[in-house]
């Protein structure tokens, strides 16, 4: 299985930046996707998740500034990120898992991404 993502800059305060995460080589139907983040001298932090049904869930830091979404055809996931603050520069990863006991940011996952960098000025 290999997630890689892509998408990451620079972005102002304010702005908005759309990250994707192309999958392969997972054959189930079934799964659960994340995006995570981690800053300088931070623990990495989830971000957002979604299951293969589409049930989507946030962090409280960035409810209603991101939406994350899959498209099972062409096996990406994204996240949009609106009203981005200078809090939000970090790495951002995406993740991969098998769907067993619910699917939210806080999920361990055991498939990453190398990640990409979001920088926000």
């Amino acid at each position: 299985v290999q997630l890689v993502e892509s998408g990451g800059g620079s972005v102002q305060t304010g702005g908005s930046l759309r990250l994707a995460c192309t999958i392969s080589g997972y054959g189930s139907s079934t799964y659960c996707v994340g995006w995570f983040r981690q800053a300088p001298g931070k623990d990495r932090e989830g971000v957002a998740a979604i299951d293969s049904d589409g049930t989507p869930g946030y962090a409280r830091s960035v409810k209603d500034r991101f939406s994350i979404s899959h498209d099972v055809a062409k096996r990406t996931l994204s996240l949009q990120m609106s009203n981005i603050e200078s809090e939000d520069t970090a790495t951002y990863y995406c993740a991969l898992d098998v769907l067993e006991r619910g699917c939210s940011p806080t999920t361990v996952f055991h498939i990453w991404g190398q990640g990409t960098q979001v920088t926000v000025s």
